[in-house]
């Protein structure tokens, strides 16, 4: 994005995002045993919101501490699986993971899943924490820090349909001939992935790429074997002949579909840029084939 037009925000590129098994309670089935019901919208008190506090505290927030929080919908309802995690990988949480405690909200931005919580409170509004007011948040690129107006949009939750080649570095240098393009896709809110796209010149001829959660066994968004939660991961073969662009975008199990340009999404915060990933090849005879 910050090609595009600068924007304030961290350089993630592709490696911002990560897959994982995690172990916990189920947040539902612990506000179940303190007395509010599976699928409860609204508590008698007016409770409509589940906010998570953490220890951490953090300078955007005057010392005080980071906090985020999800409809308490969201929160009661089993099937969006919201946990209440010990256990990453089948190891307990390391610090860095959010020892001892941390939420985790699948299908939904990672700032939401709050690491090393103190507590968890039921509120009437969503939180109004600074990474849930004054960040995260979706604006249109006619916005700019000059005429931002926060109030405006809601926080960001689910995140957009995605996907990114992970084999290949942009501008790389291969030999002409086969060349492996594999990466991941995946979609928020539980949303699989239909589809993976890709080009081998640019965006001009298009193939669908195989995809595959565990190896051997074929995916299919909604099936009983796929998980929801996780990323899908791709694998296609295209011949190289010369110096090209090998494209890849992901169509999700609503028809939703990765924009083709940054320019068409860009916001002050440089944040959710799910264009379509491209990588630049330049053919040389001289280098050995990836395959």
């Amino acid at each position: 994005m910050s090609k595009s037009r600068k924007v304030r925000g961290v350089g993630w590129d592709v490696c911002a995002l990560g897959n994982a098994t995690w172990g916990g309670a189920k947040l539902s089935d612990v506000l179940q045993l303190v007395g509010v019901p599976y699928h409860t919208e609204i508590t008698p008190s007016g409770g409509k919101h589940v906010e998570f506090v953490s220890v951490d505290q953090c300078p955007e927030e005057k010392g005080g501490p980071y906090k985020a929080s999800i409809p308490l919908g969201q929160a009661t309802n089993p099937a969006a699986d919201v946990l209440l995690a010990y256990e990453m990988n089948g190891k307990v949480l390391k610090r860095d993971h959010g020892y001892p405690l941390r939420a985790i909200v699948p299908g939904v931005i990672g700032a939401r899943s709050v690491k090393w919580l103190d507590r968890i409170d039921i509120i009437e509004e969503e939180s109004q924490g600074f990474f849930m007011q004054k960040d995260y948040k979706m604006f249109p690129p006619s916005v700019d820090w000059d005429n931002i107006v926060w109030s405006t949009r809601k926080p960001q939750m689910d995140y957009p349909v995605q996907s990114a080649i992970c084999s290949l570095e942009d501008v790389g240098t291969v030999k002409p001939g086969q060349v492996i393009v594999a990466g991941y896709a995946l979609s928020g809110g539980g949303r699989g992935i239909e589809r993976v796209d890709i080009s081998p010149d640019c965006g001009k001829s298009w193939f669908e790429a195989h995809r595959y959660q565990k190896q051997g066994i074929p995916y299919v968004a909604g099936n009983i074997t796929s998980d929801k939660w996780a990323w899908v991961l791709f694998e296609a073969i295209v011949d190289v002949k010369g110096d090209t662009e090998i494209v890849a975008k992901a169509v999700d199990s609503s028809a939703n579909v990765q924009p083709e340009s940054v320019e068409s999404i860009w916001n002050l915060r440089g944040i959710l840029n799910t264009c379509w990933h491209r990588v630049r090849l330049l053919a040389t005879p001289n280098l050995r084939s990836f395959m």
